[in-house]
């Protein structure tokens, strides 16, 4: 499945089998899907795991079923640790990133005049449950700035540290309104040497970039798997450290899968980070992502890492050209998110022009990155990721579409 035996300029890097990738991958039949950074198309063995385990519940039961699949259940978390660099006990499931993400600041004592120090890329959600932590317990948030030429000014992030000791450093390593990826690893090291709790979602870049929670220097990660693991919808995980375990850190609804009630005023949270999950899992969507990494992980995720951002590089060049299409992205280091604004269209018409064409893609507001776009001066961008099962090809088909469209400029009326 992983590797054609032919090689471009270095001998030594092979490639991606491109085919029999997307053989293995119904949705390429049906649609251009450059729409990975919302939900990547299923892999056929993702697919069969799934529709196994529902068939299972039906015959036998969901209670049966579930203790039948224990060991396949339990590949979640070993397949989890061995993309991440952690160990089973470290990794939590959850319904989505977002949902490992609020259960994780859940579990962070705020107090009234505590410093929260981000960035102004981070995710749309995590901003507002910023505020919501302000809102509630007096927190201040503090953003760092981003240099002239895109991402956070770690430098001056570091000093932030120094100056406010913030009781949280977070980032998103890829926002999801640009195809900016952050220097996570170079804030884990400052965060390191100050001793500084720091949580990094990533989203968008776990499946599409090797994550190694050591290298980050991370105490908590959260990360989705419907997007570039291509696994199913409702599901997420949250990586929690050894020191975060061993400091008791517990979300703030623990119940009786992550703690035991050991005596009537009294319950014990378990020791790995179980402690961050509820009782009631979906089973089906479990083993879903289980097969997802381990798919992942056969295709090769430093071979991933080389062509999806590729593509997107490659598209980028394309719309440049366009007259009319301006590329919004900016950053000494971009991935495979491609956003760009369009003159004299409106939102929703030029993306149900690009669905008419069979070009999944998704569309950015102002609201979802309110300090990104304010720089950038935009209401509204168009989002189009790729990823390694698309074809050149796809990319020349999608840019020849935006540059039709952008010739017409019809949805301006």
């Amino acid at each position: 499945m992983r590797i054609d035996s032919s090689t471009t300029g270095d001998s030594r890097e092979s490639l991606l089998d491109v085919a029999a990738l997307r053989a293995d991958t119904p949705g390429c039949r049906e649609v251009v899907h450059f729409n990975n950074a919302g939900c990547g198309l299923l892999a056929a063995p993702v697919l069969a795991t799934m529709l196994d385990h529902l068939n299972l519940e039906a015959r036998v039961g969901g209670y049966e079923a579930s203790a039948a699949r224990a060991e396949q259940v339990r590949g979640f978390y070993t397949e989890i640790a061995a993309l991440t660099g952690c160990t089973p006990d470290n990794i939590a499931f959850a319904g989505s990133a977002t949902h490992a993400y609020s259960t994780a600041l859940s579990a962070i004592p705020f107090e009234a005049g505590d410093v929260i120090l981000t960035t102004r890329n981070d995710f749309i959600s995590n901003q507002i449950a910023f505020l919501s932590l302000r809102k509630r317990y007096g927190v201040r948030i503090v953003h760092a700035p981003d240099t002239p030429d895109g991402g956070v000014d770690v430098a001056a992030m570091a000093a932030l540290m120094r100056s406010h000791r913030p009781r949280l450093v977070a980032a998103t390593h890829i926002p999801t309104n640009s195809g900016l990826v952050q220097p996570v690893a170079e804030i884990g090291r400052h965060c390191r040497e100050l001793d500084l709790l720091y949580l990094v979602d990533a989203c968008q870049s776990v499946g599409q970039y090797p994550v190694d929670v050591a290298e980050i220097g991370c105490d908590l990660l959260t990360a989705t798997c419907r997007k570039f693991l291509r696994g199913p919808r409702g599901s997420g995980f949250l990586y929690v450290s050894d020191r975060v375990l061993r400091a008791g850190y517990e979300p703030l609804f623990i119940d009786m899968h992550g703690s035991r009630w050991v005596e009537p005023g009294r319950y014990q949270p378990v020791e790995s980070a179980a402690r961050f999950e509820e009782w009631e899992f979906p089973y089906a969507t479990v083993l879903g992502c289980a097969a997802a990494v381990r798919y992942a992980r056969q295709v090769g995720v430093d071979a991933i890492a080389r062509r999806s951002p590729a593509l997107a590089a490659r598209l980028r060049d394309r719309l440049a050209a366009v007259p009319g299409v301006r590329v919004l992205d900016r950053g000494p280091r971009l991935g495979a998110l491609v956003t760009f604004a369009i003159e004299g269209w409106r939102p929703e018409p030029f993306k149900a022009a690009l669905d008419a064409r069979n070009i999944n893609s998704a569309l950015s507001f102002r609201e979802f990155a309110q300090y990104d776009f304010g720089d950038k001066d935009v209401d509204w961008c168009l989002r189009l990721s790729p990823h390694y099962y698309n074809t050149e090809d796809e990319v020349e088909e999608v840019a020849a579409a935006v540059a039709e469209l952008a010739g017409r400029r019809a949805g301006a009326r």
